[in-house]
């Protein structure tokens, strides 16, 4: 095997790790204690708003 070749193969596996942590990541969401701050923030942007 060439060092070309198995420097390409070592990218391939790196590239492939990487999309399958990328997606793991994507795929677990929200954790709802961020949801909660979340709701909270727009409920405090929402009261500021009427009051202007």
């Amino acid at each position: 095997m060439s060092g070309q070749s198995h420097s390409k193969e070592q990218h391939g596996v790196i590239d492939e790790n990487l999309r399958r942590v990328y997606q793991e990541a994507v795929d677990e969401g929200v954790p709802d204690r961020f949801k909660s701050l979340l709701d909270q923030l727009k409920q405090q942007d929402e009261e500021q708003g009427k009051r202007e």
